[in-house]
């Protein structure tokens, strides 16, 4: 099974490097920046899939720490526009600089989060963490500022050293590295025994604790790491679409990665890539026949979770130690 999976994720990171580039060749802009949207919702779904996948922490609120990432990348570019500072701090259009305040900003968000949510279990942590989520939901709009409930454009995108941030494909490309290295660090960390330890938090904490580890410390070290990737997310989102807005702090987005990572395969490392694709994929062109394509996507999430409790990925390569 672990041969077959291997040669599927081989042939997914093969697709996400020869499909946009032959789109681009084709002058299919329109559909290299579709496929930017899905390397970046996988790479949310991504971090989620190490609380929810790897830490079995059913996390309703990691919508928060998407929008954290799409408003530090919009207020920068504001600023920018306008000449001004934030706080009487000087602002940013580098991506990498952005890129580190947002998952730093993230961390710390997270860790407050993580400190008090993890505390409860069950229905419980998934409440606590929608409601911090829904918190910083209401504070966006409450923020006159930078465009309240209705969101705040971004005329420029924000900038990387050395490339054209306005090219879709080199944007795509920029996208496409930040998912690959996020997929790297969760393989190495489950691979470690970091890894083994909160593998074995999900399983039984009780023979954890045993071993002289404490199951809380592991578990909120890999949320605040999951919301970091998140946040990534969110600020690669901001600059896509040139709009942020507190919807992507609402629990709809939460819910929308939680179904990509159940979608995919709860666990999997490729898991989150193959339900991202799958969900902008009938997104795109179900929601282009029907205003009501999310009742044929209810359809397909019932029978994934009925018949294919392991997803995309389970369905296709069999059943790994998660499903």
């Amino acid at each position: 099974m672990r041969g077959r999976e291997g040669w599927i994720n081989g042939a997914l990171a093969a697709a996400l490097l020869i499909v946009p580039l032959a789109l681009h060749l084709a002058g299919e802009v329109y559909y290299v920046n579709l496929a930017s949207r899905v390397v970046i919702v996988a790479l949310a779904a991504v971090g989620l899939n190490l609380a929810l996948g790897y830490g079995g922490m059913v996390s309703f609120g990691h919508a928060a720490f998407f929008g954290i990432g799409g408003y530090v990348a919009g207020i920068s570019a504001h600023h920018a526009i306008l000449g001004t500072s934030f706080l009487g701090l000087s602002t940013t259009t580098e991506m990498p600089l952005i890129w580190l305040i947002s998952v730093l900003l993230a961390g710390v968000v997270a860790l407050a989060i993580g400190a008090i949510s993890l505390r409860t279990k069950g229905v419980y942590f998934i409440m606590i963490t929608l409601a911090f989520a829904q918190m910083l939901y209401y504070f966006a709009i409450s923020f006159p500022a930078y465009g309240g409930e209705d969101g705040l454009p971004i005329y420029v995108r924000n900038t990387f050293p050395g490339l054209n941030t306005f090219d879709p494909i080199t944007f795509y490309g920029i996208c496409v590295v930040a998912l690959f290295a996020c997929l790297f660090l969760t393989a190495r960390i489950m691979g470690s025994r970091f890894g083994a330890a909160l593998d074995m938090a999900h399983l039984s904490e009780t023979r954890l604790a045993t071993a002289g580890i404490a199951p809380f410390n592991i578990r909120l070290t890999a949320f605040v790491i999951s919301a970091m990737m998140t946040a990534l997310a969110g600020a690669l989102f901001a600059d896509l679409n040139g709009f942020v807005s507190p919807s992507m702090m609402s629990w709809h987005r939460s819910g929308e990665i939680m179904v990509i990572v159940i979608l995919g395969g709860v666990g999997r490392l490729w898991g989150p890539v193959a339900g991202a694709i799958a969900f902008v994929l009938l997104e795109t062109f179900l929601g282009g026949l029907t205003e009501r394509w999310g009742l044929f996507l209810g359809l397909i999430l019932l029978g994934t979770v009925l018949f294919a409790r392991g997803g995309i990925m389970g369905l296709i390569a069999g059943k790994a130690r998660h499903d």
